[in-house]
C-alpha cells in the first residue's frame, strides 16, 4: 500500500484533470446531491442511504435503541471530520505541502434537558463543537498555517455549519 506522499501525487494529477474538464464546459451546473433515510420498523434503526450505500445510525438503551450505528449529532460530527480531512487532502495536494498524516478529532455537546423548563438557555442542537486537525508533516509551520486557512475557507460542512442557512420542508402525509 502506497504511502499518504504518493497519494497526495495522485490527487494533485486527478484534481488538475477535474479543473481542466469543469473550465472547458460551458455551463456549470450545481450538483443535486440526495440522501434518503427510512425508519426500520420494531427497530426505529434509520437506515441512510446515499447513492449506493447504506449508513445505519441508532440509539442507545436509553432511546429504545440497540446501539447499531451512531446517533445523527453523532454522525454530524464525523461528517465534519470526514470534511475536513478530504479538504485537507485536497488542499494539500494543490499547494504541495507534504502531508504524511493526517487525523482530525471533533467534538461537540448535547445536553439530556435542553430546551425544557429550566434548559431554555441550553440549545437543543449540537453546540460548542470544535474540532483538532493533527498533522504529520515535514512542511514549514508558516505552510501549514496557510494549508489551514485555506481549509477553513473551502471546507463545506465546516462552512455550512459555521454560516447556516433556512432549511425548507414539506410533509406528506399518507392516511391509512
Amino acid at each position: 500500500m502506497s504511502g499518504l506522499v504518493e497519494y497526495l501525487a495522485q490527487k494533485k494529477k486527478a484534481l488538475l484533470a477535474r479543473k481542466n474538464r469543469l473550465e472547458q464546459e460551458e455551463r456549470i451546473a450545481s450538483q443535486q446531491l440526495k440522501a434518503k433515510v427510512q425508519v426500520a420498523g420494531r427497530s426505529g434503526i434509520r437506515e441512510i442511504r446515499i447513492r449506493d450505500y447504506q449508513i445505519i445510525s441508532d440509539s442507545g438503551e436509553d432511546f429504545a435503541g440497540f446501539n447499531l450505528g451512531p446517533g445523527s449529532p453523532e454522525l454530524q460530527l464525523g461528517v465534519l471530520g470526514s470534511c475536513l480531512s478530504h479538504i485537507t487532502l485536497i488542499q494539500a495536494a494543490e499547494r504541495g505541502v507534504e502531508l504524511h498524516a493526517i487525523e482530525v478529532e471533533v467534538t461537540g455537546e448535547m445536553h439530556p434537558f435542553a430546551g425544557r423548563p429550566g434548559y431554555e438557555q441550553i440549545p437543543v442542537y449540537l453546540h460548542n463543537i470544535g474540532y483538532t486537525l493533527q498533522l504529520t508533516s515535514p512542511a514549514a509551520n508558516e505552510d501549514i498555517a496557510a494549508l489551514h486557512q485555506a481549509v477553513e475557507l473551502a471546507c463545506p460542512i465546516l462552512n455550512l455549519l459555521q454560516h447556516p442557512q433556512v432549511v425548507n420542508s414539506r410533509v406528506i402525509h399518507n392516511k391509512e
